[in-house]
């Protein structure tokens, strides 16, 4: 999974899809999913990271995660591999 190549994020929460013109904006923890499924890292390799930073349970990850995807997918703003 990773984001479409027609997805611009900023670092103050910012998403725009460029081919539909549709913005939406996200939190920190979102912009900083979104950037780490731009560099097309592996669901295991994003808990990993977030999970380290900011100590949180894998269950409680992984249902925000799923959650925060489903949301993504609603809009567009990610492509499965």
């Amino acid at each position: 999974m990773k984001t479409g190549k027609n997805v611009a994020i900023s670092e103050s929460g910012f998403v725009l899809n460029t081919a539909s013109g549709e913005s939406f904006s996200t939190n920190p923890i979102g912009v900083e999913i979104l950037n780490l499924l731009k560099e097309e890292l592996t669901f295991e390799e994003i808990a990993q990271t977030l999970i380290e930073k900011y100590d949180v349970d894998f269950n409680t990850f992984e249902k925000d995660f799923a959650d925060f995807k489903n949301l993504l997918n609603n809009y567009h703003l990610i492509e499965t591999l």
